[in-house]
């Protein structure tokens, strides 16, 4: 699939949003008079749009090691920008990835934006916009799950509808991870700005690159925080280890203070399908459940500087699967007998659930 086979930008471009106000300027734009826009309240303001055909990303696999930086490429168009034809930013949609584990656990993780201010000039290939977003993961049911997630999946629905443990099932009750500026806890925002990232802050290497390709490119840095207590401990504990699966199969991609980057590379502006924009997330995550497909075609394996290959240490991640079932097998040994404390609003029939509990320890 061609990036665009047309390079001309459609007509209807008005602009001037960009130079409104003199403090939007580069070198250092500030967008603070504009107010935080939820990220799908305005998508009816959208008229054009420029996708990120090349989604360049970067991040230390070893935290505080800059030699393991390691470099993907995610799915082409899994990212990118909507705005008026006079320049201002209304959306901007983020990746959304599926990673399985031995075809055992599928992990779900999205960058959801929660805000957004910004402005794009079209004629000069330059945007800044300003950003926040959350991490969001869970893990759903398939054909291809391992056999023994699938016999268990009922009873975490049953911990989940039932008795109300807001287990990471669905993406409404996914682990929310918290993000920030590089650096800065207190402030969520951070810049997406033109450009590549500097070299002072990293060297990308010439397979990261697509100058000769596209439109124009940004970039940005965001920092992890910790993710968000669900005030219930039973959730809390089994969330630590779908965390701990999830930096294990990625290279401490979302472990605290670690700093995310994108280079993003974009294709010339196209003009907004607004049905198209609002059904993008269903689109990726449908394909994503069947086993981890993406509508662009898969991106790009992990690979540091020097174009090695990053691999997972298998034997952490048959760790990992044992640690999983073996705290399932813990919480279902309680089910079994009577020990579970799943607060208790009387509406629950203990009897049958005690016998559920003896029947999926059969199964584990």
């Amino acid at each position: 699939m061609a990036p665009n086979e047309n390079p001309n930008p459609p007509a209807g471009w008005i602009g001037g949003f960009s130079t409104s106000n003199p403090a939007f300027a580069y070198p250092t734009p500030n967008l603070s008079s504009l107010p935080v826009l939820d990220n799908m309240a305005n998508i009816n303001f959208l008229q054009r749009q420029m996708k990120v055909y090349w989604p360049e990303f970067s991040w230390l696999t070893k935290l505080g090691e800059e030699e393991s930086r390691c470099y993907t490429q995610f799915a082409h168009n899994i990212s990118r920008i909507g705005y008026t034809d006079k320049g201002r930013v209304y959306s901007i949609i983020c990746p959304q990835q599926g990673m399985w584990i031995k075809d055992e656990i599928c992990l779900n993780v999205e960058v959801t934006v929660t805000g957004q201010r910004g402005w794009v000039n079209e004629p000069e290939g330059t945007m800044a916009a300003d950003m926040s977003v959350e991490g969001k993961i869970w893990f759903t049911p398939s054909q291809y799950q391992g056999s023994k997630l699938k016999a268990v999946w009922p009873f975490l629905e049953m911990l989940s509808d039932v008795l109300k443990h807001p287990f990471p099932l669905d993406k409404e009750n996914a682990i929310v991870v918290q993000t920030h500026r590089p650096g800065d806890p207190s402030q969520p925002l951070f810049p997406l700005i033109k450009g590549q990232t500097p070299p002072e802050q990293f060297k990308i290497p010439d397979f990261a690159k697509h100058q000769d390709e596209a439109y124009t490119v940004s970039h940005l840095g965001v920092q992890i925080g910790e993710p968000k207590s669900t005030n219930d401990h039973i959730v809390d504990e089994f969330n630590k280890l779908v965390m701990k699966a999830f930096n294990l199969t990625s290279g401490n991609m979302l472990a605290p203070t670690n700093i995310l980057s994108w280079n993003v590379w974009f294709t010339p502006p196209e003009l907004v399908n607004k049905t198209e924009w609002r059904n993008h997330a269903k689109v990726w995550r449908e394909s994503i459940d069947a086993h981890h497909g993406s509508p662009g075609g898969p991106g790009k394996r992990p690979r540091y500087y020097n174009g090695d290959l990053f691999e997972n240490d298998i034997t952490e991640a048959e760790d990992m699967i044992k640690d999983f079932y073996g705290h399932l097998r813990g919480m279902i040994t309680d089910l079994a007998t009577g020990k579970l404390d799943v607060n208790q609003d009387g509406k629950v029939d203990w009897k049958d659930t005690i016998a559920l509990g003896k029947e999926l320890l059969k199964l584990l």
